[in-house]
């Protein structure tokens, strides 16, 4: 009977799961309900999104095939780009201004002590010293979208989340020029085409960064200009939309950042005029169905078989345990040192636990990297360890940060 039963389930899932409105169909309401119960145990309804794809992914039920991955991969860039524009509307000169010098170095402190506690524990238990700084370059990353979600479903505001929104910005630029010049200096070590190769990577980097903010620019001042005399709220929601679509589109294109586009063209947006403020509040409504969608897809991704592998769990563990800590220590040690609230130092630094996307977009980068050119047959291998255990740790980290991300954040509103 069981078997007839299990047989039933295929032939249903089967029949509808190549289509890709099934499966946003399917994901939405799941995610809606394993939220509500996130809800209920005093979680972010984001772990109950991201349990809810992992349900169905290839890792247990298989609803969502894995060839689904690429349609979905569309609903993914979109939110991303919502996402970053959200965080670049909190680029305002004023509170630039009045916390702009401590979200610098908070930054730089959490960003530099991640790279070197995770490199030197990596190190302790025998990975080879290229690998290991490469990994602790990897775990400087930051996931901003849980940060983002998990704010605009607490409807909170204030310095605490001015300092946040900073950090998580400004750690994706600096993120990925630190994994830059790691990389170029892992290549003389593996004996890969380094005569060229590392000014490449290092040049691909800069020209990333700082074409993705021409970019953002130039795509603010042009929304600016086309919503800046117009009233009506369909009329700003089509044209704002359209434009967050192009510019992801162009910068994906481009092979750009779309995080660092939109949240330079958000920043645009914020400073030209208190005008564009209505773009902000007439895109909030739209974005729930969006976050939701997108980490119960990020939840499909996750790989329940990297659990088996005793290498990967040990390493993965060391690589999850010292990023924590080097990002808790390294946004004390700067909220200390920029003079930053007692609520700054205690609590921000539980908010930077997330990572996702831009780690796993760096491994890619990793793995296709003209500096290892010519590297030998067991740095490849290496290479498919470290692919594992960032996946691993992502794993985990999407699971634990969440709930962590939304103590801080509410500890650290606390009067």
């Amino acid at each position: 009977m069981a078997e007839g039963i299990l047989n039933i389930f295929i032939h249903i899932r089967d029949t509808f799961n190549h289509h890709v409105i099934f499966s946003m169909g399917i994901l939405l309401i799941s995610g809606y309900v394993l939220g509500k119960l996130a809800e209920r145990v005093k979680l972010p309804p984001i772990t109950g999104y991201l349990v809810a794809g992992l349900f169905l992914g290839e890792s247990l039920t298989g609803i969502i095939h894995a060839h689904m991955a690429e349609s979905l991969q569309t609903v993914t860039e979109v939110a991303l780009g919502i996402v970053a524009i959200t965080i670049g509307g909190e680029f305002a000169l004023g509170k630039l201004r009045r916390v702009g010098k401590g979200v610098i170095i908070i930054t730089l402190f959490q960003l530099l002590l991640t790279f070197a506690v995770v490199s030197f524990c990596l190190t302790v238990f025998r990975l080879p010293l290229v690998y290991s700084l490469l990994l602790g370059a990897i775990a400087s990353a930051t996931a901003p979208a849980a940060t983002v979600a998990i704010v605009q479903s607490l409807r909170v505001r204030g310095e605490f989340i001015d300092y946040l929104y900073g950090v998580v910005a400004l750690d994706d630029a600096g993120c990925v020029l630190l994994f830059a010049v790691i990389l170029a200096f892992a290549g003389s070590m593996l004996g890969g085409e380094v005569s060229h190769g590392a000014w490449l990577v290092i040049g691909h980097a800069l020209r990333e960064v700082l074409l993705s903010l021409v970019l953002g620019l130039v795509a603010g001042i042009i929304t600016h200009v086309a919503t800046v005399r117009k009233f009506k709220v369909n009329e700003i929601l089509i044209i704002s939309l359209g434009m967050i679509f192009l510019t992801t589109a162009m910068s994906i294109s481009l092979n750009l950042s779309p995080l660092i586009t939109n949240m330079m063209m958000g920043a645009v947006l914020i400073n030209l005029s208190r005008k564009n403020y209505r773009i902000f509040g007439i895109i909030e409504p739209i974005t729930p169905p969006l976050y939701a969608s997108f980490f119960a897809i990020a939840g499909t991704e996750l790989q329940l078989g990297l659990l088996a592998n005793t290498a990967i769990l040990t390493l993965g563990g060391v690589y999850v345990i010292s990023r924590l800590i080097g990002k808790y220590a390294g946004v004390y040690l700067g909220a200390v040192t920029a003079g930053s609230t007692a609520k700054v130092r205690r609590f921000l630094g539980l908010c930077m636990f997330p990572q996702a996307g831009v780690a796993i977009g760096l491994v890619l980068f990793l793995q296709a990297s003209p500096v290892l050119n010519g590297a030998s047959g067991d740095a490849q291998v290496m290479m498919a360890r470290i692919a594992n255990i960032v996946l691993f740790s992502v794993f985990i980290n999407e699971l634990i940060g969440p709930p962590l991300s939304k103590i801080g954040i509410v500890r650290g509103l606390e009067l």
